[in-house]
């Protein structure tokens, strides 16, 4: 399929490298090292079962849904180039 001025697979490449790169961010973000024995949000005892599960685990359960749940920084822009808006 032909995508304008740009070679044949190019916007498969782009998509490529959009997902490897939120892989690194998201491995990037799985705790290592020792965990906490209690959460770091409310102070509550994290079970040991999740300890044991998750190592590196810093916060309980309920506290991680929540900040799951919590708006994060995107480093991709999804907005089209002023260019396809112009067209």
């Amino acid at each position: 399929m032909a995508g304008g001025w740009t070679r044949d697979g190019n916007i498969q490449d782009q998509i490529d490298d959009t997902v490897a790169d939120a892989v690194k961010l998201a491995r990037a973000r799985i705790p290592v090292g020792e965990g906490e024995i209690h959460c770091q949000e409310c102070g509550e005892e994290i079970p040991e079962a999740r300890r044991r599960a998750l190592p590196g685990a810093r916060t309980c359960v309920p506290c991680q849904s929540a900040l799951d749940r919590s708006p994060a920084f995107s480093p991709y822009n999804r907005r089209g180039s002023k260019d396809s808006q112009l067209k």
